[in-house]
């Protein structure tokens, strides 16, 4: 194969590559760093006002304080009522059913938001993290053909050695098969 043919070759198979991996081709190429920012740092400073917003209230909702308080104020709410001669909510509770209803209505989308986020944060770690891998496999194939250039140079070491040695035992058998050289 010639080196037309070759490099008529190489550009089919770059012609194949996605735009992350001509990237990372370039960087590894061009022996520049990965990528510098911190992914995580990088994803939260794109976030809208709205999506982090979105982000507390699925982390405050989902965690034990807010189950706390949930369940604190159901219990006042209804023992206030039982209680109260004039009870603004009475049995079977219906405005607190109304707001409980309310509050499940508004929360869920919430969180189904921030969990969407989180889902494109994934692909986007997932992206990141496929760069690096690809990134530190072709620097291990780079390594291995560097490690395999070192044993053939070896080879070519031991081979010029060993017709030196050949050169020194001829020498030596010459001046020993002479009689006159003791």
């Amino acid at each position: 194969m010639t080196h037309v043919d070759m490099d008529i070759e190489l550009d089919k198979r770059i012609k194949t590559l996605t735009d992350l991996e001509r990237r990372v081709l370039t960087r590894v190429i061009g022996r520049q760093p990965s990528v510098g920012l911190d992914p995580v740092e990088g994803f939260q400073s794109q976030m809208t006002f709205g999506e982090r917003i979105a982000d507390r209230v699925a982390s405050f909702g989902g965690s034990w304080t807010f189950i706390g308080l949930f369940v604190a104020v159901l219990v006042a709410w209804i023992v206030a009522n039982a209680r109260a001669t004039m009870p603004f909510d009475a049995f079977p509770f219906i405005l607190l059913n109304l707001v409980l209803s309310c509050i499940a209505a508004l929360q869920a989308p919430i969180i189904m938001m921030s969990q969407n986020r989180q889902t494109a944060r994934d692909r986007h770690d997932a992206k990141n993290d496929y760069e690096v891998n690809l990134r530190a496999e072709m620097e291990i194939m780079s390594l291995h053909e560097k490690l395999d250039i070192v044993p053939q140079s070896e080879w070519h070491e031991l081979q010029r050695l060993q017709v030196e040695q050949l050169e020194i035992l001829k020498r030596i058998e010459v001046r020993l098969a002479d009689p006159s050289n003791t």
